[in-house]
């Protein structure tokens, strides 16, 4: 197992700091709008725990007006079953891959990643990249905040064994992992991918629901989109 802990409760207070990030958003607008334009590309975006499409709404309109064909999950709310969603993305890229004739780029944020992660984990073939925001790769819930909504501490075990098995088949696509050491939902060390050979870590300075709504992060996005 891994030596890993929830970050401290007294963390959850810089998820107050949040609403920085809105003056920032506006004020950094001008840089934003001169970021690289797409082609139509697809984007998926998933959302985290808790959380639906409506979450990831200021994400997609700028993606959007980038010029990328950005979607959300289409879900409803992300009720934390994990296989059950696999299976349910898995199908959706897959088919929107088959419809276009082309991969997809599949983005997520905390939870919303892991199944991003593990959506391309399946479909190598039909995902062009994965970009994570705060996900938890290494431990499941066990290492967030959010961890007793998934049962005890035998039942986060088991969770962490499942994940460990399902990372032993090597990840196929390139995958950006955005983090934050200000991060008072998730560890950002269980954000950190050991295994993968083509990923790139990136910390920026935010919280966790900041995240969703930071320039910084959007920068990185529209960069990486338009490699």
């Amino acid at each position: 197992m891994n030596n890993l802990t929830p970050p401290p409760r007294s963390r959850m207070l810089n998820e107050t700091l949040t609403w920085i990030e809105f003056p920032r958003l506006l004020f950094n607008t001008p840089a934003l709008m001169s970021a690289p334009k797409g082609n139509g590309d697809r984007v998926l975006v998933f959302p985290g725990f808790g959380a639906g499409d409506s979450s990831t709404s200021a994400l997609r309109r700028y993606l959007t007006w980038l010029g990328y064909d950005a979607a959300g999950w289409d879900v409803g709310r992300n009720d934390g079953d994990v296989m059950a969603l696999i299976d349910t993305l898995t199908q959706r890229t897959q088919i929107e891959a088959r419809e276009r004739g082309e991969k997809v780029t599949l983005i997520g944020w905390s939870l919303g990643g892991y199944l991003a992660r593990e959506v391309a984990r399946e479909l190598p073939d039909a995902v062009q990249q994965v970009i994570t925001l705060g996900s938890p790769i290494i431990g499941g819930p066990k290492y967030t905040q959010v961890a007793a909504a998934f049962g005890d501490n035998d039942m986060l075990d088991w969770i962490e064994r499942e994940v460990e098995a399902r990372d032993r088949i090597p990840l196929r696509v390139p995958v950006t992992a955005i983090y934050s050491k200000f991060d008072g939902v998730v560890s950002w060390q269980a954000c950190i991918d050991h295994k993968s050979a083509d990923v790139e870590h990136i910390e920026v300075r935010t919280t966790h629901i900041g995240l969703g709504f930071s320039p910084d992060v959007y920068r990185i996005i529209a960069n990486r989109l338009a490699r």
